[in-house]
């Protein structure tokens, strides 16, 4: 059995996964509504990028018992360029941090880029911005990272860059025999 599971806080990783599951005939559900992870022998997480990690993703894989017998596909929804290798590379190191070896080893990761509406932002997502996108604007340039530099050429604004065409990828590794 296969399952679609996201973890989206204002809506980006949610539509992806939706998408996905309309292209794929694969339920989708929230990671707060999984039951059991280890009935399942695909699972694929697609989960918004928040301060370093991929929402409910540590939770939810976590809770696998044995990674052996299971194709793991974790997609990241972010800001940053997923075309830029450094953007991508840092990404994984965070993933790297939250999930066992075992699972992560195991895991093909793909990164889709999403978007923000800073008017739809709650109070502490927005204070969180507001501080770090003054602490970035100090940055010398040659310290900038490329998310670090989306993160200010998009502050305050609405940008979309959802794209479902980078969702072939995964459809083809989903159609991959395990």
């Amino acid at each position: 059995m296969k399952i679609i599971i996201y973890g989206s806080q204002y809506g980006t990783a949610k539509k992806y996964a939706l998408e996905l599951s309309k292209k794929t005939d694969i339920k989708a559900v929230s990671y707060k509504n999984i039951e059991d992870v280890n009935q399942y022998d695909t699972l694929i997480y697609i989960g918004a990028l928040y301060a370093g990690g991929v929402l409910g993703m540590k939770k939810t894989l976590g809770k696998i018992k044995d990674s052996s017998k299971k194709k793991i596909i974790i997609a990241t929804v972010g800001l940053a360029d997923p075309n830029n290798e450094q953007n991508t590379d840092t990404i994984k190191e965070g993933i790297k941090k939250h999930l066992r070896p075992d699972i992560f080893n195991q895991a093909d990761i793909h990164f889709l880029r999403g978007g923000i509406d800073y008017s739809n932002l709650n109070i502490k997502h927005k204070t969180m911005m507001a501080l770090l996108y003054k602490k970035s604007k100090r940055l010398k340039d040659d310290e900038k990272t490329p998310e670090v530099e989306a993160m200010i050429e998009t502050y305050g604004k609405k940008v979309d860059f959802i794209d479902f065409t980078t969702l072939t990828p995964i459809i083809n590794e989903i159609q991959k025999t395990p």
